[in-house]
């Protein structure tokens, strides 16, 4: 009985991730959702969020921007707007971003911007918690 399943992780820029997975856990538009080998047939929509992936190998954990999950066969791929690792992200641009969000929701000047802001607050958030659990599991 197989354990594993074909994980793909990509943006409309690139293929972030390939690999056999154990599990895989991120937020839903209804919650958390844990995917493993031989799961129902399901798309869904998935929120900004850590996307944690369990390996044979080990585990890896991506900052999710939002996007689609799609679970197929012994196959699942995540459609993401970003993934990024936490190597990948600068914690200094991550927090300007947070506060030029924060700020602009505080003005609300529409309900435009306050749409984007809202989603630009989401990412720096979920990006910042990323390198925060990397730094504290460096430790």
């Amino acid at each position: 009985m197989a354990t594993t399943f074909a994980l793909s992780v990509v943006t409309p820029e690139h293929e972030v991730l390939r690999c056999d997975a154990e599990l895989v856990i991120v937020r839903g538009g209804g919650g958390e959702i844990g995917v493993m080998a031989r799961h129902i047939p399901l798309v869904t929509s998935i929120e900004p969020s850590i996307l944690q992936i369990k390996k044979a190998d080990g585990d890896d954990r991506l900052a999710i921007t939002g996007g689609f999950l799609e679970v197929r066969g012994d196959a699942v791929t995540v459609l993401a707007r970003t993934a990024e690792r936490a190597e990948d992200i600068d914690k200094n641009r991550a927090l300007e971003a947070k506060e030029r969000a924060e700020a602009r929701l505080a003005e609300r000047h529409g309900e435009i911007d306050e749409a984007r802001a809202k989603v630009a607050l989401a990412r720096a958030l979920v990006r910042l918690q990323l390198v925060e659990e990397q730094a504290h599991s460096a430790v």
